[in-house]
């Protein structure tokens, strides 16, 4: 997975710069990135401040983890139940 060069903050400051009333081009073209990056970064994080944007990305890593956790049980709990299946 490719890592990102702009960090939470600095996406934020870049839509917070475009809301301000610059060109979404001009803006492009100052900051290096695409229009479509850009899009995607405004449907993402539009109208989210930084801390607001830390606590999603902090909540998305929270979920990866428990929906690996659920996994991990589901295969337990399959595991299991072979075994039972096998005793009687």
């Amino acid at each position: 997975m490719q890592k990102n060069r702009f960090t939470e903050e600095q996406i934020v400051a870049i839509l917070h710069e475009a809301d301000a009333g610059m060109g979404t081009g001009e803006l492009c073209r100052k900051h290096g990135i695409s229009k479509d990056t850009f899009y995607k970064w405004k449907a993402k994080f539009g109208g989210m401040a930084v801390n607001e944007v830390k606590r999603a990305k902090q909540l998305e890593e929270e979920n990866k983890q428990l929906r690996k956790l659920v996994a991990q049980q589901a295969l337990d709990i399959q595991a299991l139940k072979a075994v039972i299946e096998k005793k009687w």
